[in-house]
């Protein structure tokens, strides 16, 4: 890696962890904002990705804490799901070195278009606790080893598949499964980070800048969340969906 930051890219880079953080606490995505931007910058793909990942830590960490905090979560519950979603997102990141993740390109969109639908024709999901569909402990098995390997493997709308999944099989309200969610996207971000530290493919200046920008946008999109609920969530939720539909179909099928 050739890359050389100059000293009027840290403010950039700080305002991008800034927003990304702010809007992945809220309905995940951030992703769709800090990449493009560290591209941009002249990152190959591979470094591109490690430091999109050390930055994203810090946001996902950032969010799990002021939920925690603010007794949306009790992270003792989140134990089992956060040890499986390690596990999960360790198997991804090996696996992604083994097999072409192309064809998720393709898929995965159609999972994200669902979800949006779904959300829309179903306008008091999430609104209240209900009755869960699964017992706790198959949830966390299927969903930490699922959604953390695929976070491992290719990662885009993973906090997303995690509210959706918190809603629907625990009935989860919506603010209390995005708090869920970041708790679980930051173990995946934990696991996958290793990976990439180890490979050496990692820009710390560009990713540790990021990461105070994510820390300070997460805080203040973890209290909106907090402080407004479902009502706020929704259209913030279904926006990044769409917005993150369209560019994985674009990936796939625009060039």
């Amino acid at each position: 890696m050739t890359t050389m930051f100059k000293l009027w890219h840290l403010p950039l880079l700080f305002g991008t962890g800034l927003v990304a953080g702010f809007v992945d606490a809220i309905a995940g995505g951030g992703g769709l904002i800090t990449l493009p931007v560290l591209l941009s910058f002249g990152l190959d793909p591979r470094h591109a990705l490690g430091t999109n990942k050390l930055q994203a830590t810090f946001g996902s960490g950032s969010a799990s804490w002021h939920y925690a905090e603010a007794k949306t979560i009790p992270l003792k519950d989140c134990t089992r799901g956060f040890v499986l979603s390690l596990v999960g997102a360790a198997l991804g990141t090996l696996a992604v070195q083994q097999i072409d993740p192309s064809f998720l390109k393709r898929a995965i969109p159609v999972l994200l278009i669902s979800a949006a639908i779904y959300t829309l024709l179903k306008p008091r999901l999430g609104a209240e606790d209900l009755h869960p569909r699964m017992a706790r402990g198959v949830f966390d098995l299927s969903f930490g080893l699922l959604l953390g390997f695929y976070d491992g493997f290719f990662g885009p709308g993973v906090g997303t598949f995690w509210t959706m999944a918190f809603m629907l099989g625990l009935g989860f309200n919506m603010t209390r499964a995005t708090g869920y969610a970041k708790v679980m996207n930051f173990a995946s971000n934990l696991s996958s980070l290793a990976f990439f530290l180890l490979g050496g493919n990692v820009c710390f200046a560009a990713g540790l800048t990021m990461g105070v920008g994510q820390v300070l946008g997460a805080k203040l999109g973890a209290r909106m969340v907090i402080t407004r609920g479902t009502k706020f969530i929704r259209p913030v939720f279904i926006s990044v969906v769409l917005a993150l539909t369209l560019k994985l179909l674009y990936d796939a099928y625009g060039r």
